[in-house]
């Protein structure tokens, strides 16, 4: 039996929808793509992966909050 991970199949979707031209998206096509997005933020978000991002955006911003202009 073949199984999909949900995260891999949506991140799938977006590369693809993303690669398309902006001038042929409508408002209803963004809204859709957001909302991929948002999903696959939360389907990652409690896996390892997830937190290994969330981790390594929080010192990256660390790091850049910490440097004086």
């Amino acid at each position: 039996m073949l199984t999909i991970n949900m995260a891999v199949l949506l991140a799938f979707v977006v590369v693809v929808r993303l690669r398309r031209r902006t001038e042929a998206r409508s408002r209803n096509d963004e809204k859709l793509t957001v909302f991929i997005v948002l999903v696959l933020g939360l389907l990652l978000a409690p896996t390892e992966l997830g937190q290994g991002i969330l981790r390594v955006t929080g010192q990256v911003v660390e790091q850049m909050a910490q440097v004086k202009l």
